[in-house]
């Protein structure tokens, strides 16, 4: 420092005017002694993930389909004799019982062509009555050489025509009871009512088929859907219906309405088309479901979960884990040294929010589910369990009928 110090006067010495040289050769000697003090940059920690581990559940592969709901029972209440409305018996929308009054139609009209056929058949048993006898006498008569063969045949002649009329009237009378019976429109099954298309006082049945209002059947309800013909043969081996007290049915189906979360509706098939639609490829089946509650209307569209196969272990992971490339699917595990690695894996269908992993893992590994962008496969990352995943489920047993529903 003295030389430097002692070169830097001679300079001055030697050149005078340049004191500006003197104050940046001991600023540059400064800065050389920060720098030899400065301390070595440290790298930085490695980043945060949280990993969990697979869950091992038994599960059941499953067809994802889509279709519509309809009423198992559906009528169109018509007017089937003329005459006016007097009486609307429901409120619109209602559910009504079997054989309940509707509707009610002038009836005095027809009341009186029921009497005027019931005096018709009364004359004709008389008719027929007094022929009878008259046959019985000439015939006694006939037979003690009294009386004519042909007023015998005459006496026939006339009861066999009181007889074919008595037949007659007796069907005039049916008839007008019938038309009477009409006057009275019920509802043919329980059901759900429309709202009335026609009010009291309006002339009905003249000339036309009045529609009055429309009944239909909602519970049970149909699903009717469609299976592709590649999928046909997995429908095939689905699981049936067998539970107490109840009668073994068709395969399981499981429905879910807009609105609702996952496939809250249980039911059963019990009907498929006897052959695939040239035009579409594909099979139309129906399944009944109970809708005591009627919640479900007929007309809605239904997703639709058909189990298919054997209940079966898997491994289950969030769907946030699986990552996709040129490669394939793959998610990426902590070892034991808590370095990232890359896992090729084979997914399957969804189940319960989870992603069924058919393929690529044991089930010890921790799976990164947060933080996959921070990840690098070969680098180390500070793992952190997922708190929200909580225990592994537990096994499903084939007698649990509560985890039977797909959600």
């Amino acid at each position: 420092m003295y030389r430097i110090k002692s070169r830097a006067c001679q300079i001055k010495r030697n050149r005078p005017g340049t004191p500006a040289a003197c104050a940046l050769i001991f600023t540059a000697v400064a800065l050389l002694a920060a720098c030899e003090n400065k301390p070595a940059l440290s790298p930085p920690p490695p980043p945060k993930v949280t990993v969990s581990q697979p869950v091992r559940q038994n599960v059941t592969d499953y067809l994802d389909l889509t279709g519509t709901t309809q009423a198992v029972n559906t009528v169109q209440l018509r007017a089937r004799v003329e005459g006016y409305l007097e009486k609307v018996l429901f409120k619109d929308g209602e559910t009504v019982k079997k054989d309940q009054p509707l509707f009610l139609i002038q009836q005095n009209t027809y009341q009186a062509r029921v009497q005027q056929a019931e005096g018709n058949v009364l004359t004709q048993k008389a008719r027929l009555d007094h022929a009878k006898n008259e046959l019985t006498r000439f015939t006694n008569l006939f037979s003690q050489r009294a009386a004519a063969q042909t007023e015998v045949e005459n006496w026939r002649f006339e009861r066999d025509s009181a007889q074919a009329a008595l037949l007659a009237a007796e069907a005039q009378r049916d008839l007008a009871r019938l038309d009477l019976a009409y006057t009275r429109v019920a509802a043919p099954f329980s059901g759900r009512i429309d709202r009335r298309q026609r009010d009291p006082g309006n002339l009905v049945g003249s000339g036309e088929s009045t529609i009055l209002a429309e009944l239909s059947q909602t519970d049970p309800l149909y699903v009717y859907f469609n299976v592709s013909e590649t999928d046909l043969a997995r429908l095939r081996g689905a699981p049936r219906k067998n539970e107490a007290n109840e009668k073994s049915a068709g395969p399981l189906v499981f429905i879910g309405l807009a609105g609702e979360q996952g496939y809250p509706n249980k039911g059963h098939m019990d009907f498929a088309a006897t052959g695939i639609s040239s035009s579409t490829g594909t099979l139309l089946v129906r399944g009944v479901f109970p809708n005591g509650d009627g919640r479900m209307l007929p007309g809605q569209f239904a997703r639709i979960r058909v189990p298919v196969g054997e209940e079966r272990p898997a491994f289950l992971i969030p769907q946030a884990a699986l990552a996709f490339d040129q490669l394939g699917n793959y998610v990426l595990v902590v070892n034991e040294k808590n370095v990232v690695e890359r896992r090729n894996v084979k997914k399957g269908a969804s189940w319960d929010g989870l992603l069924i992993i058919e393929e690529g893992l044991d089930g010890d590994e921790r799976v990164i589910v947060k933080g996959i962008l921070k990840a690098v496969p070969g680098r180390q990352v500070t793992p952190e369990q997922d708190s929200s995943s909580g225990k592994p489920a537990e096994p499903i047993s084939s007698g649990n009928t509560d985890r039977e529903k797909p959600k």
